[in-house]
């Protein structure tokens, strides 16, 4: 059972806005989209090791006995950053984001058959509402050719390898500090994605200042600070519950590309915004109720 906490739905969206912060970066980066990835968690690694040897964790399991799927977890992230990025090259951002948008399905059924959470209808009814939602908010400009299969296949691995890593940390977070989890997975991505960078001949040193400042944006607020929180939400909310909420993450991409990026936001996404919004809220209450 998942120990009670007020805080852990709050930082679960709190994460999850700020995720919703990593599509602007990647328009203002200066390097391959991959690349972007290595910068995203490369630069983070030295920040959390700090964090964590400033403050170490008490009590749990030690970290060497769960650093097997420390690093596991760390390759799923990897595989869900790299694909992710193909997918946006090879297929529109709408179809990329909606594919993406998947995980929770394959949580949900992972927890279910993995792990026996029990599953009721009510959630599932929230599941459905909160997709299509999501659905609408990138309708409009979602759309399926045979150039970009490659794309949409992209996609959907994203959402495999990103339901690998929800599951993987919402099982070390029974044992595992948020600081160890982080700092070691953050460690094991980095690790797997600059050979793939190399492999890819994607540019990867920043050609200014400004695209320094971009990356290190990112490393911080959507990873140390998105993922963070998530993780920490994650010790207290079923592997399900959690990746529900994280839909929240295309409302405030959304919102960010409207606000930053000029990109028009109309009754279409109001709307798919407002039912994923209540998908999530009937998730809760179906959680809950139990």
């Amino acid at each position: 059972m998942h120990a009670p906490d007020r805080y852990a739905f709050p930082a679960l969206f709190a994460g999850a806005v700020l995720i919703g912060l990593a599509p602007i970066f990647l328009r203002w980066t200066d390097v391959g989209y991959t690349a972007a990835a290595f910068w995203r968690v490369a630069l983070s690694v030295p920040v959390l090791f700090a964090l964590m040897l400033r403050k170490p964790a008490t009590g749990g399991t030690p970290v060497l006995a769960s650093l097997r799927w420390l690093w596991l977890a760390g390759i799923f992230f990897a595989g869900d950053l790299a694909v992710w990025h193909q997918s946006v090259r090879y297929t529109s951002v709408a179809n990329a984001t909606l594919l993406a948008n998947l995980a929770p399905i394959f949580v949900t059924a992972a927890a279910f058959v993995l792990f026996r959470e029990k599953i009721r209808a009510g959630f599932l009814a929230g599941l459905a509402l909160a997709l299509a939602g999501s659905a609408t908010l990138v309708v409009r400009s979602a759309g399926l050719s045979e150039s970009s299969v490659w794309g949409d296949l992209c996609g959907i691995a994203a959402a495999v390898f990103y339901a690998g890593y929800q599951l993987s940390v919402s099982r070390l977070r029974r044992t595992t500090a948020v600081l160890p989890l982080m700092a070691w997975s953050s460690l094991a991505t980095a690790v797997v994605l600059l050979p793939l960078v190399l492999v890819l001949g994607e540019p990867l040193w920043p050609q200014s200042l400004q695209g320094w400042a971009v990356l290190l944006g990112m490393a911080l607020l959507s990873h140390c600070a998105g993922q963070g929180l998530i993780a920490y939400g994650m010790a207290h909310v079923s592997a399900a519950m959690s990746s529900v909420s994280l839909l929240v993450q295309p409302v405030a991409a959304a919102l960010f590309a409207w606000l930053l990026l000029a990109e028009p936001l109309g009754v279409q996404q109001a709307i798919g915004g407002a039912v994923v919004l209540a998908g999530i809220v009937i998730c809760r209450q179906s959680a809950s109720s139990r």
